[in-house]
């Protein structure tokens, strides 16, 4: 009997320790889907939202471990996306327009647009000539970057806020020497992203009151902006990551907008040699300018008027050549995105 009780009391004790054993073990981790993620540019104020989604744990609570590097230009963007190099990006709608009309089977296409207006701008400086109005250009030397999503809507934008470019002079030059050469009145203007080129300037000791900004989109030239791109293999296997990673980057914008120097705080916390006051200053007019629009406002951040996608497809026909090898339903796919409640702006 007592060989019996002690049998049974070893066998409880070993079983108890046997399940703090088990209870005590660390749970299995879900592994988390990576994604690799270039943005078009440095960091810079405007790439705020991005960043915030990943400090703030956003990614990561939507099962997502994502990789933030910087870009080349907002075209450039869009052959790393398109590869697989990069599963998702940051570029130019209306390159990737141009890309896939060149090549319909390339992987890539937008789902979530941020720049609902586009930074698309020629700033000059009015001592030097150019005003606020696009045919102040007439006569001028212009420094133009190849790959710049701005300089690619020339031909339409001449045409839109008829300009005579007969006797303009387009110089092309490089990012890197883009601000300094109008700083020095090497050009009297040149084509750009109107946030970075205005405080670029300023960083060069031009004045505010010898800035002078044409936006396209004031004048005649109805495109949408920089969207976040992902490639289509990739969507196509993975289609909740890319809803989690859209409804997390919702988050991250919102903040930004909400808060942006909280936004510069996590931009500099990347590139400790920027001004704060200067990145702020550049997110603050983003937001102004490009993110939190009125058509955003009312209908939310990412989404798109298909009708006006089309019709800039139209406009496209006379920038860069397009010959219609593609449609809008081919270019941007909105099925991804959150609900509209998710994507309000502050």
């Amino acid at each position: 009997m007592l060989t019996r009780r002690l049998l049974s009391k070893t066998a409880a004790l070993a079983a108890i320790g046997m399940f703090a054993t088990i209870a005590a073990a660390p749970l299995p981790a879900f592994a988390e889907t990576p994604i690799k993620f270039t943005l078009d540019w440095k960091f810079e104020g405007p790439a705020a939202g991005f960043l915030l989604a990943q400090d703030k744990g956003y990614f990561k609570a939507e099962g997502l471990d994502v990789t933030i590097d910087s870009g080349n230009g907002s075209v450039e963007a869009i052959p790393r996306v398109a590869t697989g190099a990069y599963q998702m990006g940051f570029g130019d709608i209306n390159s990737v327009m141009k890309f896939l009309d060149e090549d319909p089977t390339q992987k890539v296409k937008a789902v979530y647009m941020v720049y609902e207006r586009p930074t698309f701008a020629v700033v000059g400086r009015k001592s030097l000539g150019v005003t606020g109005d696009p045919k102040s250009l007439e006569g001028k030397k212009l420094g133009a970057p190849p790959p710049d999503g701005a300089f690619a809507q020339w031909k339409a934008f001449k045409q839109v806020a008829k300009i005579d470019d007969s006797k303009i002079d387009i110089q092309s030059i490089g990012f890197p020497v883009r601000e300094p050469m109008l700083a020095k009145g090497d050009v009297d203007a040149v084509f750009g992203f109107a946030f970075s080129v205005i405080l670029n300037l300023k960083a060069q000791g031009i004045a505010d009151d010898d800035i002078s900004t044409i936006l396209m989109a004031e004048h005649g030239l109805n495109l949408y902006g920089n969207a976040v791109l992902v490639n289509t293999d990739f969507a196509e296997k993975n289609p909740e990551a890319v809803k989690g990673f859209l409804k997390a980057l919702a988050k991250g914008f919102a903040d930004s907008v909400k808060n942006p120097a909280e936004g510069v705080a996590a931009v500099l916390k990347r590139n400790e040699t920027l001004n704060s006051d200067i990145e702020l200053q550049r997110l603050t007019m983003a937001n102004a300018m490009n993110i939190k629009t009125p058509y955003v406002v009312e209908n939310g951040m990412g989404g798109v008027d298909p009708a006006r996608l089309a019709a800039s497809m139209e406009t496209l026909k006379v920038s860069v050549g397009l010959k219609g090898n593609v449609k809008a339903e081919q270019v941007f796919d909105a099925s991804y995105l959150p609900p509209k409640d998710e994507r309000l702006l502050p």
